[in-house]
């Protein structure tokens, strides 16, 4: 796995935010709040040809959501 991404990398987001907040609600967090969460990942370097956008937020809320869901199966299984 690279050491940088940036807003296309949404599944690569998605992990990094379950593995931090795992205890959190991806929909439950607007997009200005996310945007600065992963704005503050590190690692994260925005491109300036692939600016964020709403489809993007909610892909990325939508892959940490699934993430949570994994851990918690994985969690249950133990």
């Amino acid at each position: 796995m690279s050491d940088t991404f940036h807003w296309l990398h949404v599944e690569r987001i998605g992990e990094e935010l379950a593995d931090r907040n795992p205890e959190m609600d991806p929909y439950g967090i607007g997009f200005m709040e996310l945007r600065t969460m992963v704005e503050g990942l590190e690692g994260f370097e925005p491109d300036p040809d692939h600016p964020v956008n709403e489809r993007i937020l909610e892909a990325i809320q939508h892959h940490w959501a699934q993430e949570v869901d994994d851990i918690e199966l994985d969690e249950d299984r133990d």
